[in-house]
Order: C-alpha cells, then structure tokens, then sequence
C-alpha cells in the first residue's frame, strides 16, 4: 500500500551522512528538505524530494503534514530492557558515596537484579517489558536492542532469550527488536571463575540457542573482575563459527583493550570506552565497529563521560544509546539523553541525530535503515514540531506522534 506526505516542514533524510558512512560529519550532513514529501510503501521508500516536485502519479495520495518533522527512525542500540525488581537504594548508596564496586561486593549489582529477576515470573516479566518497549516506542524508538543476562544460569538465561524472541515477535509490525545473548553479564558466587561459567553454562547454552536462530547478536562484559581476553576470545570464537555476530561492554571502568579486541573480532559494536586508549581509538577509526556511547550511564554514576570529540575528529563511527538498567542508568529516554549530552560530548547537530540514527543502526547490523532516501527501509520517526532544532532544544518534551 502506497502512502504520500507532504509539506513536511523538515525532512532530516540524512544522505550525505549516509554517503559518508556516518563519520566525520558535518551539520549540512543531516541533508534537510523543508517543504518536503515523501512516497514509501509497506517496505520501502521510493521517492523523496520538494512538495511542488513529487510525481503526478503521487499527488492524489497526498497527505498534507505541515508543521511536522520527519527523521530516521530512532534506533536504542543498547538496552538492558528485561528485569525483575529496581535499585532505587543502591541510587542512593552511590549519591551517599558507595562507588559500583563496593555495591556489587556486598551483593547488589549485577548479581541482585539477578535474584530479582530470578524470582519473577515470566509472564510478569513479558507484562512489564511490554510496557517499557511501548514507553520507548512513544519517544519515537522504532529499533529497540534487548539483552539477556539478569537470569546468569542456563535455564533462566534460555528462558529469557526465548522471551525476547516473543516480545519481537509480538512487536514486529511496530517495532524491531533485536536479540542479544549476554549471559557472560556477571560471574554468578557459586562458580570458581569467568572461564568456569562460560564452559558450563555460557558456551553450551549458546550452542543450544543456535539452531533456534532467535539470537541476533553474542555480547559480553570484558572488564577486571567480570570476563578477561581469554573469555572474550573463546565465546566471540564459538559465536563466529556458530555465524553469531558479537558485540562487546569495553573499556568501561578500566582500560582493557576491549576496543582491540572488537575490531579483532568485527563486532558490530564496542559500548561504553569511557576508560578507551588512544591506541584504541585509534584502531576503532580503521574498523567497521561503530563505537556505542552511553552518556546516560556516566551522568547516572556520576562518572566522567567518554571522549567522544577524540573519537569522531579520528574518524571513528559513534552511535548513542540509553543503556536502560536497573542499576547503572535507569533512565529509558534516548532522545533526552542524547539532547543533554551532545553539549557535554561537543557534537555537532548531523552528529547528534546520525548517532541515534544511522550509526544506531548500523550498531546492530540494520545496513537498510537511518537515512530517508529512495531504496532505503521505509523506518521513520514523526515529531509534531516546527524544526529539528526544537527537538533537541526543548529537553525532556515529546513531541514524537504515531506516522498517520
């Protein structure tokens, strides 16, 4: 079914940002078209251009969207979406001066999600990820990354992968929902080491996950005390035999080479690099790695942010996403995230937008969305306002509406 708009105030197509693979980019990159229309059908876009020049063959299906803008579909590449219970105290504890180490170490962290999330039913669980996925999708989120890993045994974790691939499945005709397999998230306290959980419970579960071709991507968190090189090196080696792509939690609270090791692997994404070197910028520029940013977790953890400038002046593929979790940033708003940060990480407004558009999508593998031109995927975010500008001005307010 063909549909039309026009006399959009602003379409944000994002071509020359796509021509240039989303790097180095400046503000005439966004590519606007005020005044503009746009023709797509079910799957595609087929027409973009000034409303006075759309085709004869259009004009009867158009709809008139002045005082509307139009951009790629938000993409939240980086989410921790499916939990049991909060962690309002430990907020607390961290604002009263308890650093995440010394919280993890008396049992809150990863490992008390892990336990809450353990307790919780599963279709309790589906009940509140359902409403958290429709909180995003109502920001104007049309791609939302969800992972496993608060469940850290085999039958949980299994579990929780399965309904991930529900909610995707549930949601396909609104939101795409991409399934990534974290169960190397924490070393649960009954397991000797990282090496003995992933032989026991990560690898196999993983092996048996694979021909149920449900799993989009393979993630872990490399960093001191949690999951080492060696670690690192044996799942993303298992995964790339299995045809799995990986991603990875690097260089985050320590520097570790983790941004070596995704480029290594031709991870589709390396997220956090708060601690990253400049050796590591440096290989993630030459790599098809898009480096995932997560500024909401910096202010939430009161932590610096990473060096964003650094990575986009070498020429590096940043994207941005919220990391919503219940422990180090819950906080499920992409949009009003980015907004506070681009200030704070000096990005220019193409870099802003490409980062929760193209280079998000690009984080998870989605070679056919984040800019709005003929051939592309027919993805897009709606915003009752009169210019991007507004967008990322006015924090916190949504204009974003359903596409009529």
């Amino acid at each position: 079914m063909l549909k039309a708009y026009t006399d959009i105030n602003e379409i944000v197509t994002m071509k020359a940002a796509y021509h240039k693979d989303g790097r180095r980019l400046i503000p005439d990159d966004l590519s606007i078209i005020r005044n503009g229309a746009i023709v797509f059908d079910e799957t595609k876009i087929l027409w973009v251009g000034d409303t006075d020049r759309i085709p004869a063959q259009y004009r009867p299906l158009a709809k008139n969207l002045k005082g509307h803008v139009l951009t790629p579909e938000i993409v939240d590449s980086h989410t921790h979406l499916i939990f049991g219970g909060d962690r309002a105290q430990e907020y607390a504890d961290r604002l009263n001066g308890a650093s995440y180490e010394e919280i993890a170490k008396r049992g809150g962290g990863i490992l008390y999600t892990m336990q809450m999330t353990n307790e919780a039913s599963l279709e309790d669980l589906f009940s509140i990820s359902c409403e958290r996925i429709e909180r995003l999708h109502s920001y104007g989120v049309g791609s939302i990354e969800i992972k496993s890993g608060y469940g850290l045994n085999f039958e949980r974790e299994f579990e929780l992968s399965m309904l991930i691939d529900r909610l995707k499945k549930k949601y396909r005709t609104r939101v795409r929902i991409f399934n990534t397999f974290l169960a190397a998230h924490d070393v649960p306290k009954d397991f000797l080491n990282s090496s003995t959980y992933l032989q026991e419970v990560v690898l196999p579960l993983l092996v048996k996950l694979a021909p149920l071709r449900i799993i989009d991507a393979v993630d872990i968190f490399h960093e001191k005390n949690y999951f080492g090189p060696d670690d690192v090196h044996l799942l993303f080696t298992r995964s790339s035999e299995l045809g799995i792509p990986c991603k990875i939690h690097a260089d985050e609270l320590n520097e570790n080479g983790g941004a070596k090791l995704a480029a290594e692997f031709n991870a589709l994404s390396a997220d956090h690099l708060l601690k990253i070197s400049d050796e590591g910028i440096e290989i993630l520029a030459k790599s098809p790695t898009v480096a995932t940013l997560l500024p909401g977790t910096a202010f939430f953890l009161g932590k610096p942010l990473a060096r964003a400038r650094a990575m986009l002046d070498a020429g590096v593929k940043v994207a941005l996403a919220s990391d919503f979790n219940p422990g180090s940033c819950h906080c499920d708003n992409l949009l009003l995230v980015a907004s506070m940060a681009a200030s704070q990480l000096k990005l220019n407004q193409a870099e802003l937008w490409a980062a929760i558009t193209l280079n998000a999508a690009g984080a998870l593998g989605f070679k056919g969305q984040g800019a709005l031109i003929p051939g592309m995927d027919a993805r897009f975010a709606l915003f009752k306002t009169q210019s991007l500008s507004h967008i990322t001005y006015n924090w916190g307010r949504n204009f974003s509406i359903s596409l009529p």
